[in-house]
């Protein structure tokens, strides 16, 4: 599978909301939108809400969080791809997110060197 890492080394090509839109798949989404709203208990998710073309699309659309994640319009307005490129990597932001998700910080890592 190829990598498509956003800023914060989350790999959007392997999230089920990217890869639902890419496919357009209509039926998918409503059961990723199902499944995010129980999971994560959030009544008000929609399909809409659920169609991403990953963090790096310049136009969107993103799903849930990610259309106004702070560390993605950061590493944006900074110019970077992700934040591995930042001197200042690892912020204090990033730090609580990969203290979360240790498979991002992972692909953060690997960027790096």
């Amino acid at each position: 599978m190829t990598e498509m890492i956003a800023p914060c080394g989350l790999n959007c090509a392997a999230c089920e909301a990217y890869l639902a839109t890419i496919a357009n798949d209509q039926a998918e989404l409503e059961k990723i939108a199902a499944k995010w709203r129980a999971e994560y208990n959030t009544p008000d998710i929609t399909v809409a809400g659920v169609t991403c073309l990953g963090c790096n699309s310049s136009t969107g659309p993103w799903c849930g969080h990610c259309a106004e994640c702070e560390i993605r319009a950061c590493a944006q307005g900074r110019g970077y791809v992700t934040c591995a490129e930042c001197t200042d990597y690892p912020c204090e932001q990033l730090t609580g997110f990969l203290a979360m998700v240790p498979p991002a910080k992972e692909n953060l890592e690997k960027l790096r060197k």
